[in-house]
């Protein structure tokens, strides 16, 4: 079930419920709650509720959104925003509260449930809306509680014209965003195989209770010999292959036996069949690969637990694979947006067609430039670019021009053009050491995606923040000046 709350009151009012004292509108938190479409958020988490009549009644989008900004603006655990809730009135008017409370609003393993409601779709509406993508039509009628805080008709401000000239800037670029998981070794992945392994088919025997004796699984000796290969700090290639080895006989014979006492009647749970499910494959991938004497397969499993984490190799000083989400990022007018999330190791080059288009979808004209480094730069991107008036950095194909001023002129343009690119660089720096991009936390794959998504929408939720922080400086700064020049001219008068 869920019941739609809309109206919130409005920090203009004597909002004396809250500990006796008037919310400032000069807040950041309100500041930033006037910027979000409230309205259209509560009716797309409202389409996400299979009943809405039936049930007791979920908490409403504001709190379950705005919980989570909480969360990633302040970059804390799920029981530390709780309690950072708690303690501010703030905080508890930006998630829809009318009245302060000490009294927590919500379970702190809610925000779980949050983060499995709130899709990556939705997010990325309101991302476009915030950032100016798509206009809200606002009701000018609207008295003063509305104002910032209830959109009522949306509407799409797309130009549709084809002959208008290309505008805008698009810098494109790609990165791995890291799961929080141990560093996956052969060896290791199949000793947690053969532990889980080892577990089941306990569990089985018991089910089934024939009376006789458990299989033989040889427990001690394969923990034996796992734990002697992993006290060797360097462990020569023929040892690791040993290692292997015998960790995948352990494997494969515990399979058979789970296969057999299935057959007998055993029955496992639905996680119990993922989990050997999974497992299977990681037998049949490190028995490839120890048969082939290599280090890579197709759609490698590298963890029991994430078993749709791939690794993805980025060729960085620090580290050359990372294992997670390869995501696809765009910037315009230095607002970001997530253009793809995949969990195979994709070409970011033959993506770039489609983020263009949808540019020109999301705009209603194409970019005027496009700013990628060198894997962009492929001959279907320059033909496509070329027939769309767009030009492409970098270098044109084939020699140099022979005139030595146009060549020098072609290599500055370069040069300022790939420090502008650096803009892209750094979001990704601030949502790696300012948010969650630097290793996310959460377990699911869906979730996973709705963290990155957030994280962008945080990242420009602040962006705008500072925007309007700098046009009330200057505002206040205008009227300081203005008040000096009047004194002024009083006291040029008075002396004249």
């Amino acid at each position: 079930m869920y019941k739609s709350t809309r109206d919130q009151i409005s920090v203009f009012d004597d909002a004396t419920n809250f500990i006796g004292a008037k919310l400032s509108p000069t807040n950041r938190w309100v500041r930033m709650s006037a910027t979000i479409p409230w309205d259209l958020i509560d009716e797309k988490y409202e389409a996400t509720f299979k009943t809405l009549n039936v049930g007791q009644p979920a908490l409403s989008a504001r709190m379950a959104i705005g919980t989570l900004i909480i969360r990633e603006k302040q970059k804390i655990s799920d029981e530390e925003t709780l309690e950072q809730i708690l303690d501010s009135p703030y905080l508890q008017w930006f998630i829809g509260l009318t009245e302060f409370t000490d009294k927590a609003p919500f379970d702190r393993s809610s925000i779980t449930y949050f983060r499995k409601r709130v899709t990556p779709e939705i997010l990325a509406e309101v991302n476009d809306y915030i950032t100016g993508r798509k206009k809200i039509k606002r009701d000018d009628d609207d008295d003063d509680e509305s104002k910032g805080e209830k959109p009522t008709e949306q509407k799409t401000e797309v130009v549709e014209d084809d002959a208008c000239e290309n505008k805008g800037t698009l810098i494109v670029d790609a990165s791995c965003v890291p799961a929080d998981i141990k560093y996956p070794t052969d060896v290791n992945l199949l000793n947690e195989s053969r532990e889980k392994l080892e577990n089941m088919i306990l569990n089985l025997h018991r089910q089934i209770g024939t009376g006789r004796k458990a299989p033989k699984v040889y427990k001690k000796a394969a923990r034996k010999a796992y734990l002697r290969f992993a006290k060797n700090r360097k462990p020569k290639k023929s040892e690791i292959r040993k290692a292997i080895k015998k960790q995948l006989g352990y494997v494969r014979r515990n399979l058979k036996i789970m296969t057999s006492l299935i057959a007998e009647g055993g029955l496992l749970t639905k996680a119990q069949e993922q989990e050997l499910k999974t497992i299977t494959t990681v037998s049949e991938q490190q028995e490839q690969m120890y048969r082939e004497k290599t280090h890579t397969i197709e759609n490698r499993i590298v963890s029991l637990h994430q078993n749709w984490v791939r690794p993805i190799v980025r060729g960085k000083t620090n580290a050359s694979v990372e294992f997670g989400a390869k995501i696809t990022i765009s910037l315009v007018g230095g607002y970001s947006f997530v253009e793809k999330i995949g969990w195979e190791a994709y070409n970011e080059g033959t993506e770039l067609i489609d983020i263009i288009e949808n540019y020109k979808a999301k705009t209603g004209v194409y970019p005027e430039r496009v700013l990628v480094d060198k894997i962009f730069r492929t001959r279907t991107n320059l033909q496509y670019c070329k027939e769309k008036g767009i030009r492409l950095n970098g270098p044109k194909l084939g020699r140099p021009p022979a005139d030595k001023n146009e060549y020098r002129a072609q290599c500055q343009l370069e040069r300022e053009e790939a420090k502008e690119r650096n803009a892209i660089e750094g979001k990704f720096g601030e949502g790696k050491r300012r948010y969650y991009l630097e290793q996310t936390k959460t377990r699911l794959k869906e979730t996973t995606e709705t963290q990155i998504h957030l994280t962008f929408l945080v990242m420009n939720l602040s962006k705008k923040l500072r925007i309007s922080l700098r046009l009330i400086l200057k505002a206040i700064e205008n009227s300081i000046f203005e008040q000096l020049y009047k004194r002024k001219s009083l006291m040029t008068t008075a002396f004249a």
